[in-house]
């Protein structure tokens, strides 16, 4: 018996953790759905942007670009295309650009993304908080129905006492 009640209490924790997976992945697809809507497009190429700049491929390509540019500017076999000497001031105003025009699209990005963040966390707490009176509500099944066996108990422990008494005194 001890067996099925823990059997019936994994099978009711199971299917409550479906629920509530379930219940998540429907409120992040509205997230994405209104997300989708209410961003411009302005905000998704923000967003692109700073999803590419992030990435280990811009690091890669943009190694790439330095260390090309370098060579094609310091090498003597290249010395007749060389359009800028060392201390590379071309390179310099590009980077400056560059990092001018990175940082505010890419606060830009986390802006949006800690709003929304934002939104997930309030949601995630609601679902807890739920999920919290859940448990409380099955604890207080739990202690009911443990004051009635430990009333049954007693009641056959009385009647079991009567009967001892009975089959003694014949």
């Amino acid at each position: 018996m001890e067996k099925e009640n823990t059997k019936d209490l994994k099978d009711y924790a199971g299917r409550i953790q479906r629920l509530v997976e379930n219940f998540q992945s429907n409120i992040h697809e509205h997230l994405n759905e209104d997300y989708a809507k209410s961003t411009k497009w302005s905000d998704k190429l923000a967003d692109n942007v700073a999803e590419f700049v992030g990435s280990w491929k811009f690091i890669n390509i943009f190694i790439v670009f330095l260390v090309a540019w370098v060579i094609l500017n310091t090498l003597a076999i290249t010395k007749v295309i060389h359009f800028d000497e060392p201390p590379f001031i071309l390179l310099n105003l590009l980077l400056s650009f560059l990092a001018g025009f990175q940082a505010p699209i890419i606060m830009m990005s986390q802006n949006r993304q800690s709003a929304r963040d934002k939104q997930e966390a309030i949601i995630d707490f609601a679902i807890n908080y739920k999920a919290e009176q859940e448990i409380d509500d099955m604890q207080g099944h739990l202690h009911r129905l443990e004051a009635d066996f430990a009333e049954f108990r007693n009641e056959v422990k009385e009647d079991l006492a009567e009967i001892k008494k009975l089959l003694q005194g014949k």
